[in-house]
């Protein structure tokens, strides 16, 4: 395909069921072969034009390969698809690993709340930052015991770091579903980590109540949730029609791995769009502003961008904007993918 820098091929190296309604895919690729953070997410394309995203519950930092973990829908077609149909050998596309549901260094003890299959790409943090000295609290509600994914990997990180790695299991048929009340003073004694959450809308809803009854300060708490993607990711855009002269003019430099690109940059259009048009190798996954891959800091101009709760208020009081849904205000913009 071509101009898709960012599509990788990747072969099933095995194939694990975690519980009964769980698998994982593990990879033949190490994180010096696909470089990426803990947290992030691969987007995997499916027969039909379908993409989803699965997050990766492998740490660049302890794991040898890269692997992600896939919770059953009910009638849900990529996660029944990929469990049942995925074999050791195959091979899938993947778009390059991306997310913004990631620390930016481990400078702080943290604080890790899931629910669920929200677990995913918080045992990836967790993983991290064990292996660089932090302590974490992980707050882990599920259904009931079975449906505990990586029960044991959690007893063993557990077992290897007694004195800085908490685990706190709730489960629904036994303690019925976490309230806010019980839940902050649970909580309390760590409301100076910094919190990573992930979960269902409810249980999202009620850590965020939590954190704020806490007076945990916004920066330090970050949200990930899970969406499923309308469009194909796959797919080349259409061509963006550059503007000759007049209003419609504007130009866009770009930092991206160290080389600044100009591209024209029609008023209507979408900041990706005129980037990928232009042959920048720009990260993206969804391209529907659900995701944060495409996330960059304007550092010279004025853009608009639909609200988004992708990013936190404090990295968009910071200048970040998502590409994929980014349209120009002023003549001349000058954005960074840099860290």
């Amino acid at each position: 395909m071509p101009n898709t820098p960012n599509v990788l091929e990747l072969r099933v190296r095995d194939v694990i069921a975690e519980t009964a309604d769980a698998c994982s895919l593990v990879f033949d690729a190490s994180p010096e072969q696909v470089p990426y953070r803990p947290g992030q997410f691969l987007t995997i394309e499916l027969p039909g034009g379908a993409a989803r995203s699965y997050s990766l519950a492998s740490s660049p930092h302890t794991d040898p390969q890269l692997k992600v973990t896939i919770k059953r829908v009910v009638d849900g077609y990529g996660s029944n698809w990929l469990c049942d149909k995925i074999q050791p050998g195959d091979t899938i596309r993947v778009l390059a690993p991306s997310g913004v549901f990631t620390p930016r260094g481990f400078h702080n003890d943290l604080l890790l709340m899931a629910a669920g299959s929200g677990i995913t790409p918080v045992i990836s943090i967790a993983k991290s930052a064990l292996a660089h000295e932090r302590s974490v609290l992980l707050f882990y509600a599920n259904r009931d015991e079975r449906s505990v994914i990586f029960h044991r990997e959690l007893a063993e990180l557990a077992k290897l770091h007694p004195d800085r790695f908490t685990v706190l299991h709730w489960l629904e048929t036994v303690q019925d579903l976490p309230t806010k009340s019980v839940v902050s003073s649970v909580l309390a004694p760590y409301k100076n980590h910094e919190a990573f959450v992930c979960g269902p809308a409810g249980f999202m809803a009620t850590a965020r109540e939590v954190c704020e009854r806490l007076g945990m300060p916004g920066s330090l708490v970050h949200f990930e949730k899970f969406v499923s993607l309308a469009g194909d990711p796959f797919a080349q855009p259409g061509p963006v029609v550059t503007a000759t002269g007049g209003d419609d003019a504007g130009s866009l430099l770009a930092e991206i791995d160290g080389d600044v690109l100009e591209a024209p940059w029609p008023r209507d259009a979408r900041m990706l769009d005129a980037l990928i048009s232009a042959g920048a190798d720009a990260p993206f996954s969804c391209r529907e502003g659900s995701c944060g891959a495409c996330a960059c800091r304007v550092i010279e101009g004025e853009v608009a961008q639909p609200d988004t709760d992708v990013l936190d208020p404090a990295d968009i009081a910071q200048g970040w904007v998502l590409a994929c849904q980014a349209t120009r205000l002023s003549d001349s913009v000058k954005v960074s993918y840099e860290e």
